[in-house]
């Protein structure tokens, strides 16, 4: 996820789900919609230690994972209606399905706190920027603003879930092309880059897989592309017009992504940088230095306002997928099934809450704060990644076994596609477990016990419990006919 700051395939209500789709929709807005769902800056600082390098960072996981992802789930899209519950039960199994869908939700318990470590360091720049290194300040911030984000959710209110609707142009393009503009200036002026620039450069140094273990952040960067695919059928030629648009889309998304990175590579040593702060490292560098400092705090509450409207969206979501799946089939226990009086999923995001708040607490515990921003960023990324394994198996399948069910788009070469996101998926799952330079000095066995242990315990033994001891009597709602299956 990207840094993704809005969740993918976000479950919509049943009536939006069975709406006839528009057909005025062109390839071009579909390209700026699948833009805003998956671009942010918040990755920036993570490539930026690479200087030049991101950009080969940034292609290569765009070619061996953002593409199939977007072309294979825009045929399951516009063959199946419904998410990844739908189109990894009919492929695979439902206990499978529901596995998919509840990594896509568990996947946030990680997610939130590494967001809003961005957020608390960002907000550090407005009050003291020393704070930003402070894991007390940032848990205390992530625990606040968690609670009160569940508040707003509970009520049902969509206010501030708004936010989420600005937040590509508030947070994302604005500030990035501030960002780049001042960089270019910057240099223009003759000033050194702080890190090199020359062709020599091109390349990540190779020290190991430990050179190479940032680039698993990208692959979070770029998930959420499949959650446009539900409007393929909506194009007039979805045949010729789908592949355009994710053409278009990926460039948009690598020039938002790579520009910002190396705007903040010539400005900050990457000794210097910090992974949840380095944006606004940046800013202020620039700001300083062409004695407009007043703006920092301007573009700390653009970027603020975006990745809160975000966590708005995806508090409201994941749950709420996870939710309506499993009052029909029975998944979850009556307790987690339980709505309040505004129809929102209440006891789901207080016990998300509660386990948030004590993950939340790693920040204080741990003196580094780059640290647990990056394992909480690969623990969200191996649990996501556990849904494109099972949807790109679900894909082969189902081409398979229903080669004349309708689809309003076929991918090319959707065999060699999906054999390519699964070995790619599978290649940053591996490189999640190396440790990278800003896990410090800590023990590697520590880093990959906790990186192990959050993957096994959120991905497979909660699940696989909630599976093994469910009853007839949690099913609370009746099942649909596959065709109404709905959406994850």
């Amino acid at each position: 996820m990207s840094s993704i700051d809005t969740p993918a395939d976000v479950p919509r209500p049943r009536a939006a789900a069975t709406r006839p789709a528009p057909t005025t929709l062109t390839w071009v807005t579909l390209a700026l919609m699948t833009t805003a769902s998956v671009a942010s800056l918040r990755a920036a600082p993570t490539m930026a230690v690479y200087g030049l390098a991101c950009v080969f960072l940034y292609l290569v996981p765009a070619i061996v994972f953002l593409l199939p992802t977007a072309l294979v789930s825009a045929e399951l899209a516009s063959g199946w209606n419904g998410g990844v519950y739908r189109w990894v039960s009919e492929g695979l199994s439902k206990p499978l399905g529901f596995l998919a869908v509840w990594c896509q939700f568990a996947m946030t318990i990680f997610y939130y706190p590494s967001l809003l470590g961005f957020v608390a360091s960002t907000i550090a720049y407005i009050i003291d920027p020393a704070l930003a290194s402070s894991g007390p300040y940032t848990a205390i911030v992530i625990v606040v603003l968690y609670w009160t984000g569940v508040w707003v959710s509970s009520r049902g209110t969509k206010a501030l879930a708004g936010l989420a609707s600005w937040g590509l142009i508030i947070g994302t393009l604005i500030p990035g092309t501030l960002l780049v503009v001042l960089g270019m200036v910057f240099l223009g002026q003759g000033n050194p880059s702080a890190a090199p620039m020359d062709s020599s450069h091109l390349l990540p140094q190779w020290t190991g897989l430990a050179s190479l273990v940032l680039i698993v952040n990208n692959f979070l960067s770029y998930s959420g592309m499949e959650m446009n695919a539900v409007h393929v059928s909506s194009l007039k030629d979805p045949a010729k017009e789908y592949p355009k648009s994710m053409f278009l889309a990926m460039g948009l998304v690598l020039l938002i992504f790579i520009l910002p990175a190396l705007a903040i590579s010539w400005v900050v040593p990457a000794d210097q940088l910090s992974l949840t702060a380095g944006v606004m490292q940046a800013f202020d560098a620039f700001f300083s230095y062409f004695g407009i400092g007043w703006l920092t705090p301007i573009a700390a509450v653009a970027l603020i306002s975006a990745s809160l409207g975000g966590m708005l969206t995806w508090l409201a979501g994941p749950s709420k997928g996870l939710l309506e799946i499993s009052r029909q089939e029975g998944y979850l226990p009556p307790f987690l099934q339980k709505l309040n009086k505004f129809g929102i999923q209440q006891n789901i995001l207080v016990t998300q809450g509660v386990v948030t708040t004590v993950i939340a607490l790693g920040y204080a515990l741990i003196p580094n704060v780059s640290s647990v921003y990056w394992i909480f960023s690969v623990i969200t990324t191996q649990v996501y990644l556990i849904v494109y394994l099972l949807m790109f198996a679900a894909a082969m399948r189902l081409r398979r076994t229903q080669p004349d069910h309708p689809r309003g788009y076929r991918a090319p070469a959707l065999g060699v596609l999906c054999v390519v996101g699964l070995l790619a998926s599978l290649a940053a799952l591996c490189i999640g477990f190396v440790p990278s330079s800003q896990f410090g000095s800590g023990s590697v066995w520590s880093y990959v016990a906790i990186v192990g242990g959050g993957l096994v315990i959120l991905g497979f033994v909660i699940p696989w419990a909630f599976l093994k001891f469910r009853k007839p009597s949690w099913k609370t709602a009746p099942a649909t006919t596959p065709s109404e299956g709905e959406q994850a």
